[in-house]
């Protein structure tokens, strides 16, 4: 390292033996033998979050091979070790699930959501994932890459996540035959009609005589490994973070109408919430949003002025917060 001082270079007397170091670092590195530790790898997976229809729904894949041959899963697979950054890998997946391209990607909020290593999480082999939480406006329609037979976009409410709600996660370690997720898909009337944001066309049809009974409730679908509790974690996070970050409108188009924001907080919370008061608060918390001066090409439902639309701010935390009411009633 040569330091400046007054014009004049001085050499670092403590760098002066790196060349004997660097000799013995490569020393070690020659001589280093990776084989001597336990082998592990690497994988991300992704709980990617939209709405389709005002519903939330969470991104899955059938998988094609074994372990867990026909169980749905997580998008996700093995980091390409020494080529691609967890960041990487995490894209990588995405887009081969979705067909987004680069420039489309750049529209979606993907942050690393947290690691899982519990020894027992995959049969194969110890196996270390970082799991990514990723959601975005219009996310098109589910397709199935790599080693997966199929890709659905599944409404969160159809997910068996009770274990991984109490803190128990379903580990996967007894594999689910290939009929089992078959029998919990619903019946295609339950599909809704159209496709994309505005209608259904996320979650497959059953491809046997297995579904419920008329009138009954479609059973839980069980996920494999431990995704029950990656998913589980991302909603508590993507709750979470919409308290007090703008990420809800992530969700949305460039523009929207307070009405549309709304629409995410109660999908994503799961609870109703009261307009008046949404609105006021919204329009009360500096650098939320702002407004485009334009409004809605109609009117509302009921008729009435157009709404008008709004932007996303350039405030990076929301001050003050919007709570959930759960929580809000429990700070009076």
């Amino acid at each position: 390292m040569r330091i400046t001082c007054q014009g004049v270079a001085v050499v670092d007397a403590d760098r002066q033996g790196g060349g004997a170091e660097d000799g013995g670092e490569r020393a070690f590195l020659a001589a280093y033998d990776p084989r001597e530790f336990p082998a592990i790898a690497v994988t991300v997976d992704i709980v990617a979050l939209t709405l389709r229809g005002g519903v939330l729904h969470v991104l899955l894949v059938e998988r094609g091979g074994r372990p867990f041959q026909g169980a749905w899963a997580l998008p996700g697979g093995f980091v390409r070790a020494g080529r691609e950054s967890l960041d990487e890998a995490a894209a990588r997946e995405l887009a081969e699930e979705t067909g987004l391209d680069a420039a489309q990607l750049e529209r979606v909020h993907l942050e690393q959501l947290g690691s899982y290593g519990d020894p027992g999480r995959d049969p194969r082999m110890p196996v270390v994932t970082v799991a990514y939480l990723a959601f975005a406006p219009d996310l098109p329609e589910a397709r199935g890459g790599g080693d997966a037979s199929a890709a659905a976009w599944i409404p969160v409410s159809r997910l068996d996540l009770g274990a991984a709600a109490e803190g128990g996660a379903a580990r996967g370690s007894v594999p689910r035959g290939p009929g089992e997720p078959d029998a919990a898909r619903p019946r295609p009337q339950e599909q809704g009609p159209g496709h994309g944001t505005d209608g259904g066309g996320s979650v497959p049809g059953p491809a046997d005589d297995t579904t419920p009974a008329e009138g009954a409730a479609p059973a839980p679908l069980p996920l494999a490994f431990d995704h029950a509790r990656i998913v589980a974690d991302g909603l508590d996070r993507a709750r979470a973070k919409i308290e007090y970050t703008p990420l809800a409108t992530a969700f949305l188009g460039r523009e929207f109408t307070i009405v549309e924001l709304r629409g995410v907080y109660e999908s994503v919370w799961g609870s109703p919430l009261h307009a008046g008061n949404f609105h006021r608060k919204v329009l009360s918390v500096p650098g939320f949003v702002e407004s485009t001066g334009a409004t809605a090409a109609r009117g509302g439902a009921r008729g009435g002025p157009r709404a008008r639309l709004y932007r996303a701010g350039d405030a990076r935390l929301l001050h003050p917060a919007l709570l959930r009411p759960d929580r809000e009633d429990g700070v009076r």
